[in-house]
C-alpha cells in the first residue's frame, strides 16, 4: 500500500457562514418592487422602453441609481467607467452592460471576483426585469422601461 509522501499536506479552508445568503428563488416583479423605496418605484415606472436602470440595494452603492441609456455601459474601478465602483472587490474593468434593440446583456470582463446574476456566476447573461446583479460587495436590481 502506498503511503502519502511527506510533501502531501491536508488543505483546510474556512467558510464564513455569516457572509452566505440564500440564492434568490423565483420572485415576481411586484415583490421586488416592494423592496425598493417609493421614490425608486416612481422612477422605474417612468422609464422609457429603451432605457434601463440599476438600483443599489446592498453595499456602498445602496440607494444609488445608475441610468443605462447608452448602447454600452462599463462597470469597474477604472477612472471613466460608466458605473464607477470604488472598492478592492471590483476589478478595474469588471463588467459591461450592452443594449441592442431593447435587450440588455451583462458580460463579465474576466474580473477576478466574477459577476453574478441572481447569485449565479455568469460570463454573459441577458438581463430580465428585477434581476439581482452582484459585483464585488455591491448588489443591484435591474429594471427596464418595459416588462420582459
Amino acid at each position: 500500500m502506498n503511503q502519502p509522501s511527506d510533501s502531501y499536506k491536508d488543505l483546510t479552508s474556512t467558510i464564513h457562514l455569516s457572509k452566505l445568503r440564500p440564492v434568490p428563488n423565483e420572485q415576481n416583479i411586484d415583490s421586488i418592487l416592494e423592496k425598493i423605496s417609493e421614490e425608486d418605484r416612481g422612477i422605474v415606472s417612468e422609464l422609457s422602453p429603451e432605457k434601463a436602470m440599476l438600483i443599489g440595494v446592498s453595499g456602498p452603492a445602496k440607494g444609488f441609481r445608475f441610468l443605462l441609456d447608452s448602447s454600452e455601459s462599463t462597470i469597474g474601478r477604472e477612472f471613466g467607467a460608466s458605473i464607477p465602483l470604488d472598492d478592492v472587490t471590483v476589478s478595474r474593468k469588471h463588467a459591461r452592460i450592452s443594449s441592442r434593440e431593447g435587450v440588455h446583456t451583462i458580460e463579465d470582463s474576466k474580473s477576478l471576483n466574477g459577476t453574478y446574476v441572481n447569485a449565479v456566476s455568469i460570463s454573459t447573461q441577458v438581463l430580465s426585469q428585477g434581476d439581482e446583479i452582484q459585483i464585488g460587495k455591491f448588489r443591484f436590481y435591474f429594471f427596464t422601461g418595459k416588462v420582459n
